[in-house]
């Protein structure tokens, strides 16, 4: 009996995406408990291939292609198939530690939980820069690094906020997920950012509305990749680029259009990313030197105003379009 459902969206990393089904069937749990469903958001590469290639070795890997961009695009069809009440989203560029679904189907175990994240783990690829600490948090529970969906909160289960649940490490259940609302679009390619939203982001405020508990589980375990150009200025200044567009979308979603002024963050039902970006730019540098100083403050310059640019170009193309508005406004993205 499928008990779990392993959804993994791809687009063009072929490479990745081997290495991350090979780990997942390196788990201590039965391969009958379990599915693996990967979803091919219009790949050009050798994704076809290399699924049809793993999937001669097991019967419990499905492949579906999906020609629409987007994220959520893939989420949704892959929940539209699974077979499992449990659905494990993960990135293809993860590497499964053995037990983790062993770990997510003994936590769902308890009915209460409805939303369960573990650790994510950098497997750098790639010189740490000096200035990654700018943007690594530290909230009660441990210490993350979103902007890499980097997260690890001890070794200890505990009850957190759902929004500390990221993607590549989200298993949810199938009840849940669509009496929440569903994802959100995200995972855009870049030249569709317009159409980015605030993919999980938006399911989670609404499964902490609802009361449901979202659960750390620190066995369910998978490490991220990290590679070399996601360890740039551009790299970082590009995400910051796209967090205002989605920013943008979460702030007109909540006024219910254009006409509204924008809502202050508890209205929003999130922490404002504003609050997050504020944190960084009042951070200092504890490294001595000059030039590491004004290289420290220049960054933070540099993704304040990335971040602008990204709110204010969402605003302005949804202002000259009437049909991305109603995207935008859409009750759903089933």
């Amino acid at each position: 009996m499928i008990e779990l459902s392993v959804v993994i969206p791809t687009r063009n990393r072929a490479i990745y995406l081997k290495d991350a089904i090979e780990s997942i069937f390196k788990q201590t749990l039965n391969e009958d408990l379990f599915e693996v469903l990967i979803i091919d958001n219009g790949s050009t590469d050798e994704t076809a291939r290399v699924v049809r290639e793993l999937s001669a070795k097991t019967k419990r890997i499905k492949y579906f292609f999906a020609p629409e961009p987007g994220l959520h695009v893939g989420r949704h069809l892959g929940a539209k198939e699974a077979k499992g009440e449990i659905l494990v989203y993960a990135d293809d560029d993860i590497l499964a530690t053995p037990d983790w679904l062993n770990s997510v189907k003994k936590r769902f175990e308890d009915s209460d939980v409805a939303l369960l994240g573990g650790k994510i783990l950098p497997m750098w690829e790639g010189e740490i820069p000096s200035w990654i600490d700018l943007f690594k948090s530290e909230p009660q529970y441990g210490w993350t690094i979103g902007f890499l969906s980097l997260l690890d909160f001890g070794d200890e289960s505990k009850l957190i906020p759902a929004d500390y649940v990221y993607g590549c490490n989200f298993s949810i259940r199938k009840s849940v997920l669509y009496e929440c609302g569903g994802f959100h679009p995200d995972g855009m390619p870049q030249e569709l950012i317009r159409y980015r939203g605030d993919g999980e982001s938006a399911l989670s405020r609404n499964i902490m509305t609802k009361g449901y508990a979202a659960v750390y589980e620190p066995l369910a375990a998978v490490y991220h990749r990290v590679p070399p150009q996601r360890l740039t200025v551009e790299y970082f200044c590009q995400r910051a680029f796209n967090q205002g567009v989605s920013e943008s979308f979460t702030e007109i979603r909540a006024c219910g259009g254009l006409s509204k002024p924008v809502p202050e963050p508890e209205q929003v039902n999130s922490p404002s990313f504003i609050e997050y970006l504020k944190k960084i730019l009042n951070r200092t540098c504890n490294r001595s030197g000059d030039d590491i100083h004004l290289k420290y403050n220049n960054l933070k310059e540099q993704f304040a105003e990335a971040y602008k640019k990204g709110k204010d170009y969402h605003r302005l193309e949804v202002e000259r379009d009437p049909a991305l508005l109603k995207y935008v406004l859409k009750d759903n993205y089933y």
